[in-house]
């Protein structure tokens, strides 16, 4: 079993540069590039399409050694296999077109939402458990919560990759730490279908890194930011599913950097009275490029914070193996409080909004008996 798992990893790299290239001289020749603007960093035509290097390389490789691991792809993960690939097959197609034509953002949408109700209603998969706070029971979610949910997880998380796509290799690297965690915990809890997925996803994000880290030669698109979002939406949510003790926090916390920017472009345009698809520069590397960073090491900055989540992820799902419900609360208070202060410091919602930077000023700073204000 550890062969099929080196093998399935060296293969996912090996295609995914041997590949890469040739997407790369399809995309110019096919006329899907990225050209500079206003809100972009790169200042010179891009192709994009390498999203198509790292799908094919995943494909390729989980074709090729499914033979050899027929017990892992049995029964209900042979549903959850499909399901990955067709759903993710519809990703790619869409994804590619709108690389090359531009496509309407709420065609997309509306693909995106069939290609969830095809994965709930098609191949019956679905969240099934989530976990009460400070309880020990599960419950079942019943159909009419547990669909509407899992429809939302999966166009949700999709889109969330996609909207940090802005530098090179941030989206890809990301991604790969996301996977990663997920690899590292569905190890510890013994599920190894998931855990050769993520390590052939994980192995052709590499691949595909050494062409698109700073300075990029190819950018993954769309078609590679929302097969990756797919693909973190389907294993963070069903990856532990016959799990009843890992709590449903777990991959909310392993996707926190995609989440977390999402959910504050939510607020920052709401504020701004703009739609909520209106795109800014107001995303999480935008605003660290605006604080004096270079793009290397923005990218490796938010890398960091990746990670951060990532071992938070690790430390509460083990945590909730032992029952531990308290640690799942300070993880919880931690992140949340370590995400208000950085967005507030860096300027995620607004330049001016910083309510709890200045609620812990105004206890630090005290008026003394002349009415002058000292620390």
């Amino acid at each position: 079993m550890v062969l099929i798992f080196v093998i399935g990893f060296i293969l996912a790299v090996g295609l995914a540069l041997a590949l890469t290239p040739l997407v790369k001289k399809f995309a110019v020749k096919v006329g899907a590039v990225d050209v500079p603007n206003a809100r972009k960093v790169h200042t010179t035509i891009m192709p994009r399409l390498g999203g198509l290097g790292i799908y094919l390389a995943f494909v390729v490789s989980m074709l090729l050694i499914l033979p050899f691991a027929p017990d892992l792809f049995s029964g209900r993960n042979s549903s959850f296999i499909q399901a990955f690939l067709i759903g993710g097959t519809i990703i790619v197609i869409m994804g590619a077109l709108d690389d090359r034509f531009d496509l309407n953002a709420k065609l997309k949408f509306l693909i995106q939402i069939a290609v969830a109700c095809i994965v709930v209603f098609g191949f019956d998969i679905r969240v099934d458990f989530v976990n009460v706070p400070f309880q020990d029971a599960y419950s079942s979610l019943e159909g009419w919560i547990s669909i509407p949910l899992t429809i939302f997880w999966i166009v949700g998380v999709t889109n969330a990759i996609n909207l940090i796509d802005g530098l090179d290799g941030l989206a890809a690297g990301v991604s790969g730490i996301a996977i990663g965690t997920i690899l590292v915990m569905s190890l510890i809890m013994g599920n190894l279908t998931i855990a050769l997925i993520s390590l052939v996803l994980l192995g052709c994000i590499i691949g595909f890194l050494f062409f698109n880290f700073h300075p990029a030669k190819i950018f993954m698109g769309d078609t590679g930011s929302l097969f990756l979002g797919f693909s973190l939406a389907m294993l963070s949510m069903l990856g532990f599913k016959q799990i009843a003790i890992v709590s449903f926090i777990t991959p909310l916390i392993i996707i926190g950097v995609p989440l977390s920017d999402t959910f504050f472009a939510i607020i920052r345009r709401k504020l701004q009275k703009k739609p909520i698809f209106a795109p800014d520069k107001g995303h999480l590397h935008h605003c660290l490029r605006e604080l004096g960073f270079s793009h290397r090491q923005t990218v490796l900055m938010i890398y960091g914070i990746a990670a951060f989540f990532g071992v938070l992820a690790v430390i509460q799902s083990s945590a909730a193996l032992y029952e531990a419900n308290w640690v799942t609360f300070v993880v919880i208070c931690v992140m949340m409080f370590f995400l208000q202060i950085g967005a507030e410091v860096i300027g995620l919602v607004g330049k001016t909004k910083r309510p709890l930077l200045n609620l812990i000023l105004r206890f630090r700073i005290k008026p003394d008996q002349q009415g002058n204000s000292k620390p």
